[in-house]
């Protein structure tokens, strides 16, 4: 085993956001959203991690926290060993430039169409970022790595495509564009949140497949925000990675992509297996949930954030956050993963 800190470590962060109860009231009360409450993950070099869950988990938060762009409230994000945002602060002595972190650390948006410059022309908007970390480059230089590149994520030939606008593209190709901006940076990491879920479903096996044959040639690694199981589990299986489930802000259950699937241990793991279509068997009868509301982040319940919707829920889950609990590669944040708990002698929670 490596004695090699992690690529990214991060430890006990949290996330949270002030917001007033109304705009127009300035006397109004402050609010707290825990976007991320308390999560701790370790990205490796090379490493394939998928963070799924509901609209409002937290999962784009904490992927955007991970590279740096969102600074934490608590807890601690350390890139190779070093303080992320001491450095970023210059009250660290790491022999590191905040500049150096933030190029090795890259993101791919949901919508490529507003995150590429309309006003620009491609081959424009892929020479930018060059010459401001690359400027002992010439001009030559910089159009044969990026017609190399283009060529490479399958916009064939090139020379077709660098002199058009983002919008003269189609979406799967607005996608290849940006993939390509980010690893022209030759990054360690890359966040690609909701990067797929744009493009027509028959390009999205596809664009997954590219970045996977692009992590061997660029070795960098991939957190991948998704709110489709199945995506995740396409993409960490095929990565050999693993997949985080998150709720309110915390991490419920993360492990290796095919025991997450095919074996989850936390309640809300199973209903969103339940709730993907070609992941599950569905038997007749009702959601195994007790309701499909979400909780306000704002006020999470009490005890464990899941206990008001899960269907093994009991009176003891209104009380304490559960630990997290590791078994065979899984780590799960539910007192049912310990059999010596007073949940297993607790009454089961009156609806």
């Amino acid at each position: 085993m490596s004695d090699e800190p992690p690529l990214l470590s991060l430890e006990d962060v949290e996330v949270h956001f002030e917001n007033n109860s109304s705009f127009l009231d300035f006397g109004g009360e402050t609010q707290v959203v825990r976007a991320v409450d308390g999560v701790s993950l370790d990205i490796e070099e090379r490493d394939v991690i998928s963070i799924v869950g509901e609209s409002g988990c937290g999962k784009t938060t904490l992927g955007k926290t991970a590279i740096g762009l969102q600074r934490p409230t608590g807890g601690s994000i350390k890139y190779r060993g070093h303080d992320m945002w001491a450095v970023r602060d210059g009250t660290s002595d790491a022999d590191i430039e905040w500049a150096d972190i933030r190029t090795s650390l890259q993101i791919i948006h949901q919508d490529p169409g507003s995150a590429l410059n309309p006003n620009r022309r491609i081959l424009s908007i892929l020479s930018e970022p060059l010459k401001k970390v690359h400027p002992e480059l010439s001009k030559v230089e910089r159009h044969e790595r990026i017609y190399g590149l283009l060529e490479r994520v399958g916009m064939t030939p090139a020379a077709d495509f660098v002199d058009r606008y983002p919008h003269q593209l189609s979406g799967g190709e607005q996608q290849r564009v940006a993939l390509s901006r980010a690893l022209l940076m030759n990054p360690d990491v890359i966040l690609a949140d909701e990067a797929i879920s744009a493009v027509d479903v028959s390009l999205r096996v596809e664009l997954m497949d590219l970045m996977l044959e692009l992590q061997d040639e660029f070795d960098t690694s991939y957190i991948f925000i998704s709110h489709d199981l199945s995506n995740a589990r396409y993409f960490t299986e095929h990565g050999d990675g693993s997949i985080g489930v998150m709720y309110l802000g915390e991490m419920a259950e993360i492990g290796p992509a095919d025991d997450v699937v095919q074996n989850p241990r936390h309640p809300y793991t199973k209903v969103l297996r339940w709730a993907t279509p070609d992941l599950s068997l569905r038997q007749a009868g009702e959601m195994p949930m007790r309701t499909v509301d979400v909780p306000d982040p704002i006020d999470p319940p009490s005890g464990c954030r899941f206990h008001t919707r899960c269907p093994e829920a009991r009176e003891a889950c209104r009380d304490g956050t559960p630990s997290v609990y590791a078994q065979n590669g899984q780590r799960t944040q539910c007192f049912r993963e310990d059999e010596d708990h007073e949940y297993w002698n607790s009454p089961e929670l009156a609806d």
